[in-house]
């Protein structure tokens, strides 16, 4: 079973680290369904040191999700160690992620996230200033490389061994790639094999037979499931099913699609307020919509929704149209 440091995981199924999505109302939601650890999105060290208002509200941690993994970026020593320490000593978080994956230039220009890849030395001593202020296990998030000409992962993953962490999330594409292409497996059982502390495969898991299939060719500890579990925690749950039974647990009727999507948005609410949520469920309810017959003139509905009992009145509506449809 998935252990890092001292703390245990029930499976090996993680909900990814996804910016943007995984604040506590999606993480519980997707906690209810059986993932063994979920990762909060990330968050800037620079916004934990100024005690910026949003930055801390995106390190409030329900108990219920718990193990979680709160995730910081960074590219300088000091104000990531500052950080770190803050989460340390403030957050109930389990474990501290260190993000060395994120692609996007607003983050790899300021010499965080992606662009580490770059210099194994640095990461070596980055993670080991982490490690040496904190008290909980230290973890890193990471691609297989910049770019095709530089692919340091197994490097890269020995440095942060080094260094005192203690377990890998590796996604297997480059920066450069960013979300385009297929995932390199190959490179993750490399990296598997390199390094004595637990790896997690990340990168085109779509069903519960890509996370087995993965478990199998890799050899890694967990896997770790981003994209494929937006607006269908089920996969989450389907997955942790398979790898336990090798059970294929059916499809959520649109009902079930939809009240859980009313769950994840009074989460919401009780979260951010109802102006903000509705405005940032738009997203959510069209990715729970995803595959249901009729659901095209829902979604344009939902983008002019402001208020909850708009966006409810037309999830249920569509609910209840599906309903007549089977029964007829």
């Amino acid at each position: 079973m998935l252990k890092i440091g001292n703390i245990k995981m029930k499976n090996q199924v993680v909900l990814a680290p996804m910016a943007g999505v995984c604040n506590s109302a999606f993480r519980l939601t997707v906690k209810e369904f059986g993932a063994g650890l979920v990762c909060a999105e990330m968050v800037s060290d620079k916004g934990i040191i100024l005690k910026n208002d949003k930055t801390m509200n995106m390190l409030y941690i329900d108990e219920r999700e718990k193990p979680l993994s709160l995730q910081i970026f960074g590219g300088e020593k000091e104000s990531l160690v500052e950080a770190a320490r803050f989460v340390d000593k403030n957050s109930n978080a389990d474990i501290i992620d260190i993000n060395m994956g994120c692609p996007v230039p607003k983050i790899t220009k300021c010499d965080a996230g992606a662009k580490w890849l770059l210099d194994p030395n640095k990461i070596y001593e980055m993670v080991s200033a982490v490690v040496d202020a904190v008290e909980k296990p230290v973890t890193v998030k990471m691609r297989m490389g910049w770019d095709d000409q530089h692919i340091y992962a197994v490097r890269n993953a020995q440095a942060v061994e080094r260094a005192g962490g203690k377990a890998i999330s590796l996604h297997g594409r480059t920066r450069v790639q960013m979300y385009e292409g297929e995932a390199n497996w190959d490179i993750i059982k490399e990296v598997k094999q390199s390094v004595n502390i637990p790896i997690i495969g990340n990168g085109d898991v779509q069903t519960p037979q890509d996370a087995k299939r993965m478990l199998d060719e890799t050899g890694v500890d967990g896997v770790m499931i981003g994209r494929a579990a937006l607006g269908n925690p089920w996969m989450i749950y389907q997955t942790v099913k398979y790898l336990e039974t090798g059970e294929l647990i059916g499809e959520p009727s649109v009902k079930e699609k939809m009240d859980v999507c009313i769950l994840h948005l009074d989460r919401l609410i009780a979260l951010k307020s109802e102006y903000v949520a509705v405005r940032e469920m738009r997203k959510h309810a069209a990715w729970y919509l995803k595959g249901v017959r009729g659901n095209a003139k829902v979604r344009n509905g939902i983008n002019e929704c402001v208020t909850r009992d708009q966006l409810v009145d037309l999830l249920l509506s569509l609910a209840e149209e599906q309903e007549v449809v089977n029964v007829g």
